[in-house]
């Protein structure tokens, strides 16, 4: 591919920072558009310019979507708890939903062809089937999973009428860390399985809760899928290619999942012991078991998951929490080159 230029907003955060890494390795040049709620400066590598800002700020977007052209915009920057958005609805809907869809027709109204969404594969509530495909209806059980859906929609009229083509990914659990040691993940707060074990094991916090041991599945526990955070930045990036005709939607995962137990055995072989946790009653809304298939983005795009061990993956993570005690800390971290700041909404 040659060197092209993407905007990627939510640049900062877990997911989006990855797919940064891979696109500046590729040799292309990358602004992060990020208002650093969730995001951290020290995320956005050395080579990629950071501009602060928020989505709600029309003018700001506006003049950073000016500074083109733009061969691409990837779309990260989103509120992501499920459980939050059930006490808060409307925080999501209009964070994730109303300002995906002011996103989207600034796009068009500056120009831009092409658009790769980070969407949900909580698109499918409780599906009937395992793994989940691109044919099960969608039915978000969420306002979180509706937020993003919103978005999707948005993308569908913007390709429908003024030819904007877009990619929408959906997926469960990002997780692991850059093999180089470079990014991590790091939440305020933390709520994803994999990190909170590998701190449980370094003491860094008390015992991991189980939460449900009698579930319908092998050993009582929930199953998931995860999918390393650098095969996920592969997924996003090979899907422009099929933005030359037409507009895709594709399920993201590898097709096999691992249940609560499983994930806690394989942080304490990573780490080479026990981890401390507890068991604790059901959360309401948790299905048993939920793991996306990617048949077809395989076929189509040639994806494959590099990362297809679960301790490979876990070793990642543990490796950069081991290592970031604090996480990312701006005072010793390096700093990326700063655009001036625009305003960012309280």
């Amino acid at each position: 591919m040659s060197r092209k230029r993407f905007l990627v907003t939510g640049g900062a955060g877990f997911v989006g920072s990855h797919i940064v890494a891979a696109l500046l390795a590729e040799g292309h040049e990358v602004v992060v558009y990020d208002n650093l709620s969730l995001g951290h400066r020290a995320a956005v590598l050395p080579g990629a310019r950071l501009i602060v800002g928020d989505l709600a700020d029309g003018a700001a977007i506006d003049a950073a979507l000016s500074d083109g052209p733009w061969d691409a915009v990837f779309h990260f920057a989103s509120l992501s708890l499920v459980g939050e958005s059930m006490t808060l609805p409307f925080k999501y809907l209009l964070e994730n939903g109303v300002n995906g869809i002011r996103l989207v027709e600034a796009c068009v109204r500056h120009g831009i062809k092409r658009f790769v969404l980070s969407s949900t594969a909580n698109l499918f509530g409780a599906a009937d089937r395992s793994p989940i495909d691109e044919t099960v209806a969608i039915n978000p059980h969420s306002p979180y999973g509706e937020s993003k859906f919103m978005v999707e929609r948005a993308l569908f009229w913007a390709d429908q009428i003024h030819g904007m083509r877009s990619a929408c990914l959906r997926y469960f659990n990002a997780a692991g860390a850059d093999p180089d040691g470079r990014l991590g993940e790091d939440h305020t707060p933390e709520t994803h399985l994999i990190p909170l074990a590998i701190d449980a094991v370094l003491g860094r916090r008390p015992p991991l809760s189980i939460f449900g041991s009698d579930y319908a599945t092998p050993d009582g526990t929930c199953i998931r899928d995860y999918i390393h955070v650098t095969d996920l930045a592969d997924a996003h990036i090979r899907v422009l290619t099929q933005l030359d005709n037409r507009s895709v939607h594709y399920n993201v995962g590898t097709g096999r999942g691992y249940s609560v137990l499983e994930i806690v055995e394989s942080v304490a072989r990573v780490a080479g012991k026990q981890v401390p946790a507890t068991m604790a009653g059901r959360r309401a809304g948790d299905p048993a078991v939920l793991v996306a298939g990617a048949d077809k983005l395989r076929s189509e795009t040639g994806w494959s998951p590099r990362f297809t061990d679960l301790d490979d993956v876990v070793g990642t993570a543990f490796r950069w929490r081991e290592a970031h005690p604090r996480g990312y800390d701006d005072a010793v971290a390096r700093s990326a080159p700063t655009s001036t700041p625009q305003r960012v909404r309280a």
